[in-house]
């Protein structure tokens, strides 16, 4: 094995090969020279490469070759100069902001500034308000930045709204990408500055932190996990975390300085932040971000191709539902700089892998992680990738399957091979799940983590090479009379029939079996295709007659989350209502069914209760109170 010295001898190891891991952790992680920060990062690069292109933010798709660039100097001098800004509001070291906000350019400056001079709490702005609110109070920001009007109106009233109720000291305004008039007046709020920060950062000192720099073990973000239906969780991560993670990803994408790397995922998900924003800047190189929708602008892919042949896209991070339109997209520009589009967040069908490489002729990359490791625990880089699996762990973490005890958390290791819940140990693994003390937030790993082995949750099984293999999400596994169906299976058979784009499998209450596998498939423009004549298609296709779905239903659109990721609670909302309302059918009785901090909650509005009760009573819901009212 031989390494670069890009900027440091032992820094930049070569990752592909059978013997790259032991090999690349022959060197103790110590001895690699990381930066001890992202803030430390954010320096070195400024110092290293002060006139190479950091970021190049496009305002939105239509002006994609229009972008506002800020070189690595620069880009530190902004984060300097927002941090003072933060400073100036009393924030320190245990201080967190929370911005709430779609992708701009200014967002960037803000995240990083927020990590050196305190911690960084990124809120989804699509979060509903009472939640949002609780994730800010949670956190103990009292600066909050948001989206300008211009840039988002919908966030603006949310930050607003947060702000009043949580007795924030400041709420702080970023424009648009490259606006091209002057920034309108903001409301007052009573009690609350509310200003540009932009502007205030114009005015603001851009020195170097000193004595009051980050240490490694410092904490740097809060990101929260889930929060579509109920109130999400909140990660802790330190610097030393991300800072690592950071760097295992870099190592393996490999991209050299000659290519860029494309960002389109919003800047509240891990993904986009360690992915694409602290791996590339670790190495010295070019991302170029997509405007506020990004991936959501369906303009986007009209003139993906070519955005790629103009800047040298070398790499991007995505979801399959995302290169699943990418492969119906013609390729009317030279593509050859593509080499890792990297692929994760939910399970990619074959076919969409199939399709992408025939489209394009490059194969995609898969990786898989979670928020609570940071980002990333495995890779399968170009030339490195098995199939069936979701990349080799990546250096100085452990992968494997266990066994785990549901009353005592314990956990069994298995042999090679076998599959159980996956686990992780390494510098990845988070401190823990933010809550409240009397000192204030703190972390706490609860039974996430015991003896630094992380439980994931999701089901699979690792070889002795570092392969990972996902058998599925264990709270997404169909139970049918005591048998585990993988959905995946599922998907995979309906998404090979040619008139289907995407597909997505759920158990359905049945009072028989607990729960049989039902089907949503949304189909390619202009097709039409019977219910029946996909559940056919698949029931000959899955591996086993139990695994066949009962139902198949062709709808427009497959709910996704903000990130691109199927949602599935929404579905087992569908699936659960249509169950109930098919066994109240003789009754006269009004069903509807919500979503409340991850259960599906029937609610029957009319009929004899005690009929009513009857009539459920062999799904097993939990009754919630004396009324009509029961929980899936």
């Amino acid at each position: 094995m031989h390494t670069t010295t890009s900027a440091s001898e032992d820094m930049w190891p070569v990752a592909t090969g059978p013997e790259a891991l032991a090999e690349i952790e022959a060197v103790a992680l110590e001895d690699r020279g990381l930066p001890e920060t992202t803030y430390h990062a954010l320096l070195r690069a400024a110092e290293l490469w002060p006139e190479r292109p950091a970021i190049s933010c496009l305002p939105d798709a239509k002006r994609w070759d229009r972008p506002l660039t800020r070189t690595f100097a620069e880009l530190a001098d902004d984060v300097h100069r927002a941090a003072s800004v933060y400073a100036g509001f009393g924030i320190g070291r245990r201080d967190a902001i929370a911005i709430v906000s779609v992708n701009c350019a200014e967002m960037i400056a803000a995240l990083l500034a927020a990590e050196a001079v305190g911690i960084v709490a990124p809120i989804n702005p699509a979060l509903a308000a009472e939640h949002a609110a609780e994730l800010v109070r949670l956190s103990g920001a009292t600066v909050l930045v948001a989206a300008a009007p211009e840039l988002d109106a919908r966030a603006w009233e949310l930050a607003r709204r947060i702000a009043s109720e949580t007795g924030a000291r400041a709420l702080l305004a970023l424009r648009p990408t490259a606006p091209g008039q002057p920034a309108p007046e903001l409301d007052p709020i009573p009690g609350v500055t509310v200003a540009y920060l932009g502007a205030l950062a114009s005015d603001a000192s851009a020195h170097v932190f000193g004595e009051a720099a980050p240490r490694g073990d410092d904490l740097a973000s809060y990101l929260h996990t889930g929060g579509t239906t109920g109130t999400p969780k909140m990660a802790a991560r330190t610097h030393r975390n991300e800072v690592v993670n950071a760097w295992m990803v870099a190592v393996a994408m490999d991209v050299d300085a000659r290519g860029a790397v494309f960002a389109a995922l919003p800047l509240f998900h891990t993904n986009a932040l360690i992915v694409t924003l602290l791996a590339p800047l670790l190495r010295g190189r070019h991302v170029v971000w997509a405007g506020p929708l990004g991936y959501r602008e369906p303009s986007l892919f009209r003139v993906f191709w070519q955005l790629v042949e103009r800047y040298g896209i070398a790499a991007m991070s995505s979801v399959p539902t995302v290169y699943a339109v990418l492969a119906e997209v013609p390729v009317d520009a030279d593509i050859a700089s593509l080499r890792v589009p990297i692929v994760g967040a939910a399970p990619l069908p074959p076919a969409v892998a199939d399709a992408f490489r025939m489209r394009t002729g490059v194969d995609l990359c898969q990786g898989y992680g979670l928020t609570e490791g940071t980002c990333a625990s495995t890779f399968g880089p170009p030339g490195a990738q098995r199939p069936g699996a979701v990349g080799r762990r990546l250096p100085y973490q452990e992968i494997r399957a266990a066994r785990i005890d549901v009353v005592s958390g314990v956990r069994e290791l298995l042999p090679d091979g076998q599959v159980g819940t996956l686990v992780v140990n390494g510098p990845n693994v988070f401190p823990g799940y933010l809550v409240r003390g009397t000192d204030g937030p703190a972390p706490d790993p609860g039974a996430k983590v015991r003896d630094g082995w992380l439980d994931t949750g999701d089901l699979g099984s690792v070889d002795a090479d570092g392969y990972v293999r996902l058998v599925g999400r264990s709270k997404d596994l169909i139970i049918r009379g005591g048998h585990n169906i993988d959905p995946n299976t599922i998907e995979d058979a309906l998404i090979e029939h040619p008139a289907v784009v995407a597909a997505a499998a759920v158990g359905r209450p049945d009072p028989h079996a607990g729960e049989v596998p039902v089907a949503y498939v949304t189909l390619a423009g202009g097709a039409m295709v019977a219910d029946d004549e996909l559940r056919t298609w698949a029931a000959v296709r899955v591996p086993e007659p139990a695994a066949a779905p009962k139902r198949v239903h062709v709808v427009d659109a497959i709910p996704l989350t903000a990130v691109g990721k199927v949602f599935k609670p929404e579905l087992r909302r569908r699936a659960t209502e249509a169950a109930a309302r098919d066994a109240l059918a003789g009754l006269a009785a009004d069903v509807s069914a919500r979503l409340a901090d991850g259960q599906v909650v029937v609610t029957v509005g009319a009929g004899d209760e005690q009929a009513v009760r009857d009539a459920l009573a062999p799904f097993a819901f939990e009754w919630e109170h004396a009324g009509a009212e029961a929980i899936r």
